[in-house]
């Protein structure tokens, strides 16, 4: 199963002119098709720092979805950052300038065509919205940062190239809501499962609220999430912990 992860690039993010968007309906666009989102980070408008970003992830397997920065203006790097980190250079494309020209006419000219510049052997991701492709190099997929346009365009991305993959693998996910114990209390007991189910995932929240509580659960395919909740609920019963299902 592929990994799927998102850059979301842009100071406005990070300085909290703008409030991303983004995210969150990135992981409810992978769930939706049995999938899900494996890491995310969030970049400024910093050439460097893009650059070695994309540099690193272009050498895993993952399909990465990058938000913003792809525009014409001097705080735009992401075109550029791509072409760099592959050592390849920016050209037209043709097809995406075909795009804006349908759209735009005469006024695609002189300014709007930048838009068309890609590093070299890229691929169009089509734009709904105004015609202004995003573009594609192998499973790095780069889409503007407007959320109107981005969001449709990840969906037409994933329901284009990886429909094989939905639904493949069902993670379920269960827990319990445990009462007057803190996490060291549960230490050993979380410990244990871990290391008896190496298939699942564990977590554990604390909740801040007049009793102390901590949800723990799993998630993981069906018959370990039954085997591990089994031996959760016995030990935390032996430990004493009044416990509910949640």
């Amino acid at each position: 199963m592929k990994r799927f992860g998102v850059y979301i690039i842009g100071d406005e993010i990070l300085s909290g002119k703008r409030q991303d968007a983004h995210l969150n309906q990135a992981i409810l666009t992978l769930k939706s098709r049995g999938l899900t989102l494996s890491w995310a980070k969030y970049l400024g408008d910093v050439p460097s720092q893009i650059t070695k970003c994309l540099r690193e992830s272009f050498q895993e397997d993952d399909v990465v979805f990058s938000f913003g920065g792809i525009g014409a203006t001097p705080d735009d790097h992401t075109r550029q950052c791509a072409a760099e980190a592959l050592g390849v250079p920016i050209e037209r494309h043709i097809g995406a300038l075909a795009e804006i020209e349908a759209q735009f006419g005469v006024q695609a000219y002189p300014k709007r065509v930048l838009m068309a510049d890609f590093p070299k052997g890229a691929s169009l991701v089509p734009n709904p919205v105004n015609r202004v492709a995003g573009f594609s190099i192998g499973d790095h997929y780069f889409l503007p940062g407007f959320p109107e346009m981005a969001h449709p365009m990840m969906e037409w991305v994933l329901d284009t190239n990886y429909h094989p993959l939905f639904h493949q693998e069902e993670l379920l996910e269960e827990s319990v809501l445990v009462m007057d114990a803190g996490e060291s209390n549960l230490l050993d007991v979380m410990e244990r499962i871990v290391a008896n189910y190496p298939g699942i995932k564990l977590f554990s929240l604390p909740k801040l609220d007049p009793r102390r509580t901590i949800e723990l659960g799993v998630k993981g395919n069906s018959l370990e999430i039954t085997l591990a909740m089994n031996e959760i609920c016995e030990s935390i019963t032996k430990l004493g912990f009044p416990w509910i299902k949640n």
